[in-house]
């Protein structure tokens, strides 16, 4: 299967968010899908890790050039993703990781996708921008419900609402894979 799904969410998921976003990753990078999303703190940290647990590959979008691996944390992270996949940017070798690039990151992260998976945020979030770019390019958007009274589980809610498809469990996502052509 020659898919991508991006696999995105907040900065400082719960354990809830970990979890899900740890298992969607690794069991649809096991079934062969390429997993991109933007090497942030977070939900994209867990779902490149995941990825590589799998033996899968990732392609990890930076919203800085590619000599800046942003957060710094992540640079080893970013090494291990050049082995099995690619590191990429849309920027520049040298442009800092302004606020007004992550929602440039955002829309390719989108535009490399076949499904785009939000798994944690709250309403006002780079997390939703994603899914608003895949949603205005005709990929679909899926969304994990998460528990209702948590400020995490605000941008899935909202998304669900809005017409984005339930993730329960990874199937769901491969099976609107092999549906397309």
């Amino acid at each position: 299967m020659d898919k991508k799904v991006a696999i995105v969410g907040t900065r400082t998921p719960t354990k809830y968010g970990v979890a899900v976003a740890y298992q969607f990753s690794f069991e649809l990078a096991k079934k062969g899908v390429t997993i991109v999303s933007g090497l942030a703190r977070g939900i994209d940290t867990i779902a490149h890790k995941a990825a590589l647990d799998a033996g899968g590959r990732t392609i990890a979008v930076l919203g800085s050039g590619i000599d800046i691996i942003y957060p710094p944390e992540n640079k080893e992270l970013a090494k291990k993703i050049e082995q099995n996949g690619k590191v990429i940017s849309p920027f520049p070798k040298g442009t800092i990781p302004l606020p007004k690039n992550f929602l440039i990151r955002n829309e390719l992260i989108a535009r490399l996708s076949q499904a785009v998976l939000v798994v944690e945020g709250k309403i006002k979030s780079g997390t939703l921008s994603t899914a608003n770019h895949a949603a205005n390019l005709g990929i679909e958007v899926f969304a994990i419900p998460g528990p209702v009274n948590s400020p995490m589980s605000q941008a899935p809610l909202y998304l669900i609402e809005n017409g984005a498809r339930i993730a329960k469990s990874p199937k769901d996502i491969l099976d609107y894979l092999e549906s397309l052509p």
